[in-house]
């Protein structure tokens, strides 16, 4: 297995804010494994708040013994190997798991939708990320997102109606909330979900703090609109607990570790009963694709990541009515990307 690297650092059109930080860009690590001459690409997108960096990722990679990766690869094992190398680094667990996946297409000649059962004909429609802003900003971030079904809204501060009546001003698309654990009150909450409702919400993300889980079921039971799990859930071990306090989870791959983890996590989440909702931070089209391939396994999707940002250094996916239009090339499918150096890592 070879592997070479490259830190790039994710441009946004906008600052990007929710309700406890803002930023302007996002630190990447883009991956490229070569096995037995079949290359695939990975992607770690280390937002600020989860803790990973450049330094943590190069830390990470130094420590794998990259020998114990043979095809057909046993991404249950990979996986537990990984997390046995040093807990933690979600994000450049990803970029591996991401690439070998990549590999495994190529060896196949199968796309990752087909290797992980996804139907393209049932891709949900994606939505278009809105960071809370200024009225002004508001309106201009609705006017890009040219050919979005659905927007994405964050709330969280003490101006959501306000927010919320920008959009409408502007836009009649059907609404997701993420609030991004910026409510506390119960009361004003539940009264938030029901004015929400009459907005044409269609759910709700991490209404409450993630460790409020009381809180946060007390809501569920009660929401005219589907109750999400966001921050409450990070890797599979979270799942058991969230059973119950909320309808459904946002599986994001830079919280799993990557696909194969996702995958399993979609299959526990079914066995509960729970909606599913596959999302992403801010990514190019490597980790965006390898979302995709999931979506048509889930209720709702949120991979908006090429479009919010300037220099994603890929193609842009095909989109088509709002949908994801997966390609069928073998692997994830990613085109473009031809002038870019990795080095070592």
């Amino acid at each position: 297995m070879k592997i070479s690297c490259k830190e790039f650092e994710l441009e946004l059109k906008h600052p990007f804010s929710i309700s406890k930080f803002t930023r302007t860009s996002t630190p990447i690590l883009l991956l490229k494994l070569s096995y037995e001459g079949v290359t695939g690409y990975g992607e770690a997108s280390m937002v600020p708040y989860m803790g990973e960096s450049h330094a943590t990722a190069s830390e990470f990679l130094a420590k794998i013994d990259w020998s114990r990766f043979r095809h057909p690869f046993n991404f249950g094992e990979i996986h537990q190997y990984l997390n046995e190398v040093a807990p933690g680094n979600p994000a450049v667990k990803a970029a591996i798991d991401i690439a070998l996946n990549d590999i495994n297409g190529k060896i196949l000649q199968l796309s990752c939708a087909e290797i992980y059962g996804a139907d393209p004909s049932l891709m949900p429609i994606t939505s278009y990320t809105i960071g809370i802003d200024s009225p002004e900003v508001i309106k201009e971030k609705v006017a890009d997102a040219v050919g979005f079904k659905v927007l994405k809204i964050k709330l969280g501060r003490d101006n959501d109606k306000e927010l919320i009546s920008t959009i409408r001003s502007v836009s009649d698309l059907p609404l997701y909330v993420d609030a991004n654990q910026g409510w506390s009150d119960r009361k004003q909450a539940i009264e938030m979900c029901y004015w929400l409702h009459d907005q044409g919400v269609l759910l709700i993300e991490q209404p409450m703090d993630k460790n409020n889980l009381d809180g946060n079921a007390w809501l569920t039971q009660r929401s005219p609109i589907p109750i999400i799990a966001d921050e409450a859930l990070q890797r599979i071990g979270d799942l058991e607990h969230l059973k119950g306090a909320y309808h459904g989870i946002n599986i994001k791959l830079m919280k799993s570790a990557g696909m194969y983890e996702a995958h399993q996590m979609i299959l526990k989440a079914r066995s509960f009963g729970m909606k599913i909702l596959i999302g992403c931070m801010s990514e190019t089209s490597i980790a965006t694709l390898a979302g995709a391939a999931l979506a048509p396994l889930c209720d709702w999707a949120d991979l908006d990541g090429p479009w919010l940002t300037k220099n994603n250094p890929f193609e842009h996916p095909e989109m088509k009515d709002g949908k994801y239009v997966l390609n069928n090339l073998p692997g994830l499918g990613l085109k473009g990307g031809n002038d870019l150096i990795f080095e070592d890592c």
